[in-house]
């Protein structure tokens, strides 16, 4: 069976936003794209009056797509169900699962729906959330930047893997950041000083030992990809967020057994990129 790109919809500009990023990265990867839009079952949900004005949102976002990206394979689906559980069976066959980070329902103010936190901890198809300002201009950019969060102690190999291939399908560097715990503090003092960055240096050399034998299978296996390694010795949230500012992904690791995480739940609030949630 042939892999897809999926992105879910709904009548939102920023859904809209980011099913065009779901189409430039189909045609980037050479695959077909299936919008796909979930009704709530009968019953349920707000009822408008007349036709139904969401019953054509996918074919009507997948036609525009197309129009839009010649040589994009587009198809709309609309499927009845429970929003979450919907959309993870509508991606089964998904390279990828690509959702704004609020729907239409959203509040003002509210950075990340409900229905976004849960897809991206519950499916097991890797989930990409897109800022609906990512690509405006409104920030700078460097487009030659995949981020990769990386705890080297215990990589995730699905992000890494995601995050090399990734790289390597849109000519980018990765930026793999590790992050560590800083030394003990020591008393003030001219002397105290000069310990303690020595102490800090002596954390950094491990830290960076250890990322670098965490990434040598992934270096051999896609040996084109450029890679910046990178140890920081601070919060693991304020470090991603500061080292992704820039970048065109960021890609973290699902919780094993399932679920965000702190680190990832944090991230998708505070991050201006894209992020992919992967297991």
């Amino acid at each position: 069976m042939e892999r897809v790109i999926v992105a879910g919809v709904d009548r939102s500009l920023r859904a809209a936003a980011a099913a065009e990023w779901a189409a430039r990265e189909a045609l980037r990867r050479g695959l077909p794209l299936r919008v796909l839009h979930v009704s709530p079952p009968p019953g349920q949900g707000a009822v408008e009056p007349g036709p139904d004005p969401a019953r054509y949102v996918a074919e009507q976002v997948a036609a525009q797509l197309a129009a839009r990206h010649p040589g994009l394979r587009a198809e709309g689906l609309r499927l009845t169900g429970p929003v979450v559980p919907a959309l993870g069976s509508g991606s089964g066959d998904a390279e990828m699962l690509v959702l704004g980070l609020r729907g239409e329902r959203g509040f003002a103010g509210l950075a990340v729906g409900s229905t976004a936190l849960a897809a991206a901890a519950r499916t097991d198809r890797p989930v990409v959330l897109v800022p609906s300002e990512f690509g405006s201009g409104h920030r700078a950019r460097r487009p030659d930047t995949v981020t990769l969060g990386i705890d080297a102690r215990a990589p995730v190999g699905g992000a890494v893997d995601f995050a090399f291939d990734t790289a390597r399908l849109h000519g980018a560097r990765l930026h793999a950041v590790h992050v560590g715990t800083p030394p003990d503090r020591v008393a003030e003092g001219e002397a105290d000083r000069a310990v303690s960055a020595s102490r800090y240096a002596a954390r950094v050399h491990r830290e960076m030992e250890l990322l670098a034998d965490a990434l040598r299978p992934w270096r051999e296996k896609y040996p084109s990809v450029r890679v910046l390694e990178d140890v920081v010795l601070s919060s693991p949230v304020r470090a991603l967020v500061r080292c992704s500012g820039s970048a065109e992904l960021l890609v973290v690791g699902r919780r094993p057994g399932g679920g965000l995480g702190p680190v990832a739940h944090a991230l998708v609030h505070l991050t201006g990129s894209p992020v992919a949630v992967v297991t």
